[in-house]
């Protein structure tokens, strides 16, 4: 069967962090009932139009956990899938409480993911974070306790306020843990223009100091047995986050809920941005839809190879007229081209020479 995501967004927080300009809002909590009633209609409608089965599930925001456990186990109840689906839940490390965890794993949730982001006080206070620094211990073990075998953490570098050493730290702490996350993420801190970070630009991430963290970090993780799998993405063998590939594999999938991207066959669609105007098209019995597009072939072979590049499976050596000004950047193995480790953050210059660029 062929690979089918679902994603369902969930726009709510209990703060939003200075570097986020996803469409989440920390002021409509309240909306929360009528918000899960809206998305299970969509569902509804969705299922009966004849989506297919979800072969990985996605609940991401937002904090997915602003929801309480039963609202999200019932819309997870409502989206057909395979009987092996992978099913994520993003999860505040705050919120990860024994009790929640057991609820999502019998609502059918096998896999987690948090923003740990660091461990060091002073970078989580730069980052606008608000777990304590001890988060990761709690949440470990919790996620153990809980049944989970496959699960992740994030990170971010970059921020002023981090070390080397901090990275270090950091990388140290959920490494050493009894139960380490066998797949760990690393993001490169941006400063978008909407958000206290990038409205400040002494804040703004020194590129080199951000290269040399995110160096470490690939390095660390594959001397401890995680595979480098994609720009942002390390993982232990067999514990990969299948619903990713979806995504890099530039395969189909549908979005729930308000700013939910979808992708058909070479159609891209999204729903409208704020949860007020979503619960409300939806009660009048209209399609959310804020936007969509159709790609031609040749945008999306670009696409295709794009987000190939970016994983350690590469693109055919083909896929590049000339491999001349790129040759430092690259590695040839098999007739297949995939980023050297120097070049992950630059990947973009690596893009641009796709003959499907022009």
């Amino acid at each position: 069967m062929n690979a089918f995501g679902v994603y369902v967004h969930v726009p709510f927080c209990a703060h939003r962090c200075d570097y986020c300009a996803f469409a989440t809002y920390d002021d409509r909590d309240h909306l929360r009932e009528d918000y899960v009633a809206a998305v299970l209609e969509e569902i509804s409608r969705e299922v009966a139009a004849g989506t297919p089965r979800a072969t990985s599930v996605f609940f991401g925001g937002g904090t997915p956990s602003r929801l309480t456990p039963e609202q999200l186990v019932s819309i997870l109840a409502a989206i057909p899938r395979t009987d092996d689906a992978e099913v994520t839940v993003e999860c505040n490390p705050e919120d990860a409480s024994l009790e929640r965890l057991l609820t999502y794993k019998a609502g059918g949730v096998n896999r987690m993911s948090y923003g740990v982001q660091s461990t060091r006080p002073a970078v989580l206070a730069d980052l606008g974070r608000r777990h304590g620094t001890m988060a990761h211990e709690e949440v470990s073990r919790a996620t153990h306790l809980a049944g989970f075998e496959t699960w992740n953490m994030d990170l971010i570098v970059g921020s002023r306020a981090e070390t080397l050493e901090d990275v270090r730290a950091t990388l140290d702490d959920l490494l050493g843990l009894e139960f380490p996350p066998p797949h760990i993420s690393c993001y490169a801190l941006t400063p978008e223009p909407v958000t206290p970070l990038g409205r400040d630009p002494a804040r703004h991430p020194d590129e080199d100091d951000t290269a040399d963290a995110y160096d470490l970090v690939g390095r660390t993780l594959e001397s401890r047995g995680y595979e480098w799998e994609e720009i942002s993405n390390w993982a232990r063998p067999g514990h990969e986050c299948r619903h990713n590939h979806v995504y890099w594999d530039h395969g189909d999938y549908v979005g729930y809920g308000s700013a939910a991207h979808s992708h058909r066959q070479g159609r891209r669609y999204w729903n409208v941005r704020t949860p007020e105007r979503y619960i409300d098209m939806v009660r009048r019995g209209e399609r959310p839809l804020g936007g969509e597009e159709v790609l031609d072939e040749a945008t999306q072979a670009f696409e295709r190879d794009s987000l190939a590049l970016r994983t350690r499976r590469g693109v055919a050596r083909e896929a590049f007229a000339s491999l001349d000004e790129i040759r430092h950047l690259v590695n040839v193995t098999d007739d297949r081209v995939t980023l050297t480790p120097q070049a992950r953050l630059v990947a973009n210059q690596v893009i641009l020479r796709l003959k499907s660029s022009t």
